[in-house]
């Protein structure tokens, strides 16, 4: 007889443990034990939460090299079933190897279960017997369990299910964070002591009345209701707010944006194609929302214009915006406003403009090209990718919690009743057209931000620390991730025989980008390099990018004027009709600015359970070359949040969104 030293950890979440029998089969490339129950001087208390337990298996002669174990629970007759989390069994062997085998599932039946050894393998060097028969029925099962649905035409494809209990445990919200979640999205208005008015249908008396409900302020908060008037800070927040996507470098001015050198400098001062040609223009254009259906609210028409918006880089290194059209068609009716304009004129055409870039950042921005797509990601690889393989133990930590608040997304903000729907400008109809559009003009190189910086001509752009910051991250993770990748892929023909991995790549063209060529998006992997970038492109958009439009929503976005959800007043036709009264009219009712205002502070509301960037509490990966290089990628990581903390210290407003401590590792919220 021989021993096998088998060792179980419990995992550390909420109600991990189980007080079933435990019993464990081990398979090995030269034979198999008998299936065994786990039995040791702990009694009931070995499977506890975070309990760390040792037992011994004994075999009529070696098992050889560890495969894969049979793992399952059986619960006493006068007990109920329970749930147990193992995190993951390392089996020492007579001969002095010891075998790592990741689980961190959730395991809530009677049946067994098989966990593979922890050794990344392919699918073409997966040469055990059943080793292979274990992989294919794991994704089998997990293409039962994990379906595509189409959700509304024209948009990203998600997950099939009618509310998260629908979906698999493991990739549910942990304890922790389901109760925290469902508490701050319950007691929102409570936490902002703003229940009083969140059934409110009357417009705002004043601006003193609006003050007194914005009690509750982040110093970022602070800064924005001191600030938000004024041309520096509009022009700020397109390169360091919570949209920086939409500015670009203009080189020449659209047809449609008569805008003219005196209308904009003084007495000859420069000239607009001189200021083009040493790149000081820049211009936004909303034309995403030209036509949109705008919404009814409190049985009001609201507004929603597709602003041209021109700024200038001024010798102070300072974006100033010079020139506002708020519709897309030149009228005598759609005057083009100017900083020289009365104060309410220019002031209301800048509402109306953030009114749009809420809009558009939201669901386009947000909504759409973070939490969409990592969903697309997300279930692409839960059905195609086994545990075993070297991609998913990479991605799977970016993909946490990400079905779940997708789900709940749809349910409470963009459904028939949802937040969203009921009290912003583009809720309803127009949130689909909007949403069809971004998609269908969507394309590969947008989301890479190298190439999309490029692009939009904004490498040398001053003080543009979305730039700075998302560039150093995306190499820093582009680094660890050729080093991962290129340590399991020697060569190029080694990508294009991955039958698994083409078949992810595969189903993310057709269900995330609807099998259009145009958006540049591989439909295989020919080369590592190809697979490289694509899989940065995926970790960063989860974590980095997500985090660089989201977590400053309440900051930016909690002040109302500062971006409206709707408008219930048309913009002005004519210059000199405007006035702090015009202005109070246009603004959003008491409860549909008491409701964006929640949901801004619930999608700000980091989770304890936050994991950063980088770290991965769940050891998937086990071999000594991807652990050292999952050290090293957390260095760097510590060196540049150092170089971020150092230049902080020097802003007057710091830009805080793209430290790796304040990342999370994947859209959980």
């Amino acid at each position: 007889m021989v021993d096998y030293e088998v060792t179980v950890f419990t995992g550390s979440l909420d109600h991990a443990n189980s007080y079933n029998d435990v019993y464990i089969k081990l398979v090995g490339t030269d034979g198999a034990s008998h299936r065994t129950q786990l039995i040791d001087y702990k009694g009931s208390l070995a499977f506890i939460r975070g309990a760390v337990s040792s037992f011994t298996v004994s075999c009529p002669v070696s098992i050889g090299k560890l495969v894969l174990i049979e793992l399952d629970k059986q619960n006493f007759s006068l007990f109920p079933e329970e749930k147990w989390f193992p995190a993951k069994v390392e089996v020492k062997s007579p001969e002095g190897d010891t075998f790592t085998v990741p689980i961190h599932r959730w395991i809530t039946d009677r049946k067994v279960h098989h966990f593979r050894e922890g050794t990344a393998l392919r699918v073409f060097e997966d040469n055990h017997r059943l080793g292979r028969s274990s992989r294919e029925k794991e994704l089998k099962r997990r293409k039962e369990e994990y379906r595509w649905e189409v959700y509304k035409e024209g948009i990203p494809h998600c997950i099939k299910a009618k509310d998260p209990c629908s979906l698999p445990p493991e990739v549910r919200f942990s304890f922790t964070k389901s109760i925290q979640f469902a508490f701050t999205a319950i007691t929102g208005t409570i936490e902002l002591r703003l229940e009083g008015l969140a059934n409110c249908k009357k417009k705002w008396k004043d601006m003193h009345h609006l003050n007194r409900a914005f009690w509750h302020k982040t110093h970022m908060a602070d800064y924005v209701q001191e600030h938000w008037k004024e041309d520096v800070f509009f022009g700020y927040q397109y390169l360091n707010g919570i949209n920086p996507m939409l500015i670009r470098r203009c080189t020449a001015l659209p047809s449609n944006f008569a805008v003219t050198d005196d209308m904009v400098f003084l007495r000859g001062q420069s000239s607009l194609e001189e200021e083009m040609k040493k790149g000081n223009i820049f211009l936004v254009d909303y034309k995403l929302l030209d036509g949109v259906k705008p919404n009814v609210i409190n049985r009001k028409k609201q507004y929603l214009m597709a602003p041209l918006v021109l700024l200038h880089k001024t010798p102070q290194d300072q974006l100033m915006p010079i020139a506002i059209q708020l519709k897309q068609t030149p009228a005598d009716d759609n005057p083009i406003f100017f900083p020289t304009d009365s104060e309410y004129d220019w002031l209301i055409a800048k509402i109306f403009v953030r009114s749009a870039d809420f809009n558009v950042h939201e669901l386009s921005v947000h909504l759409l090209r973070t939490h969409l797509l990592a969903e697309v990601f997300t279930v692409s690889l839960l059905r195609n990718v086994p545990m075993v393989h070297p991609l998913y133990k990479l991605i799977i930590p970016h993909t946490r919690y990400t079905l779940q608040i997708n789900i709940l997304a749809r349910l409470l903000l963009i459904a028939d009743t949802g937040v969203f729907t009921k009290y912003a400008a583009s809720g309803g109809e127009g949130m689909f057209t909007i949403l069809k559009r971004s998609t269908s003009s969507m394309t590969y190189s947008s989301l890479c931000i190298p190439d999309d910086i490029a692009e939009r001509g904004l490498q040398d752009v001053p003080n543009f620390y979305y730039r700075d910051d998302g560039l150093r991250l995306w190499d820093i993770i582009n680094r660890f991730v050729q080093g991962v990748l290129g340590y399991y892929y020697k060569n190029d023909a080694e990508v294009e025989k991955d039958s698994e991995l083409q078949k992810w790549i595969s189903d993310i063209f057709v269900h995330g980008f609807l099998s259009k060529e145009s958006t540049g998006i591989p439909q295989s992997f020919t080369s590592v390099a190809e697979l490289v970038k694509f899989v940065t492109m995926v970790i960063f958009t989860c974590s980095a990018q997500h985090a660089a439009v989201n977590s400053g929503q309440y900051d930016f976005d909690g002040w109302m004027p500062n971006a409206p959800t709707s408008l219930q007043r048309p913009p002005p036709t004519k210059k000199g009709t405007t006035n702090e009264a015009t202005m109070m009219d246009t603004f959003p009712d008491v409860n549909a600015t008491v409701h964006g205002m929640a949901v801004v502070w619930l999608l700000s509301k980091q989770s304890t359970d936050f994991v950063p960037l980088g770290h991965y509490p769940k050891h998937h990966f086990t071999e000594e070359t991807p652990c050292k290089l999952i050290k090293e990628f957390q260095g760097k990581l510590e060196e540049f949040e150092a170089r971020i903390k150092a230049r902080n210290g020097s802003l007057g407003v710091p830009y805080t969104h793209l430290k790796p401590t304040e990342v999370e590792n994947s859209v959980a919220l």
